[in-house]
């Protein structure tokens, strides 16, 4: 992490002491919370991500800034502050009240907590363990980003003491749903297929923009059911992430896969225009008003 955190409207150092017993979200996972990729002092793609925080935060009744405008000015005073133009982003939103150890004194309904950190170097051919019924697709809650991420952090740990990278999370049918903090896909000929929404995975924003947004010509992106027997049959696997962009995977519960890269290659490519072009587009008026 980096020197300096986001709370509130207030560029903090990250040795204070801001946070107080009793903020019941803290304390129960009660908040929403997204990543986003730091490009040339972008935050990539932020109108997605605000408005997937805000359903989230709806579903959840979590409080929300009045605007993106209200989030999205001090997240760029922070990126500011940490020199952090090529980073991750972490922003936070937590809920202060409500159950029954609702704290007093709290006077804001909710904070906002964000931070910045180095991007990770992530390397092609990851290896994926598989964890049996770790999404209840037809959970009412199921594909929201909330705080109470323990219980992939727990999986995580589990894969990776186990010489994994990350891990496969099957639905209680024994679909193929996502990994902890990624989505996944599956290349069969010119065909790329995602597991749909209902199969209980996390609407990502990569994800979306490869289904709704980018298009190769020759390539067809569509959400299909998938199953651990349809990876291995597949030409290539990938997962995908706001800090991954497209990562290719060797291995999944000990089977190797196929790596033929060729589609993703494309479709890695392209992710990388539209990555530059929406950075273009949104620092052109900034530009533009230079005198």
């Amino acid at each position: 992490m980096h020197r300096f955190l986001l709370y509130n409207d207030e560029v903090r150092d990250t040795s204070e002491g801001m946070l107080r017993p009793g903020q019941v979200g803290l304390l129960n996972g009660w908040g929403v919370f997204s990543t986003l990729r730091v490009k040339d002092g972008v935050l990539f793609a932020w109108e997605r991500h605000w408005a997937r925080m805000c359903k989230d935060a709806a579903l959840m009744h979590v409080p929300m800034p009045a605007t993106d405008g209200d989030l999205l000015r001090p997240l760029l005073r922070l990126i500011e502050a940490n020199r952090a133009f090529d980073a991750t982003l972490r922003v936070a939103i937590i809920r202060n009240r409500g159950g029954l150890f609702d704290a007093p004194n709290l006077d804001r309904e909710f904070d906002v907590i964000a931070f910045t950190k180095d991007l990770a170097n992530w390397k092609d051919g990851v290896r994926l363990g598989v964890k049996p019924n770790a999404r209840h697709a037809g959970n009412e809650f199921s594909g929201t980003k909330v705080l109470s991420w323990s219980m992939n952090l727990t999986w995580l740990e589990e894969a990776q003491r186990a010489g994994f990278d990350e891990v496969v999370l099957l639905d209680d049918q024994g679909r193929v749903s996502e990994c902890t903090s990624a989505n996944l896909f599956a290349v069969q000929g010119s065909e790329v297929l995602t597991p749909p929404l209902s199969n209980g995975c996390l609407p990502g924003v990569t994800r979306a923009l490869l289904l709704d947004d980018i298009r190769v010509p020759g390539i067809s992106v569509r959400e299909q059911e998938l199953t651990l027997q349809d990876l291995a049959a597949s030409d290539d696997v990938f997962i995908t992430s706001s800090t991954r962009d497209l990562l290719g995977v060797g291995e999944v519960g000990g089977v190797a896969l196929r790596m033929d890269g060729r589609v993703r290659s494309r479709l890695h490519q392209a992710f990388q225009d539209y990555l530059h072009g929406y950075v273009s587009r949104v620092k052109a008026p900034v530009t533009e008003s230079l005198p």
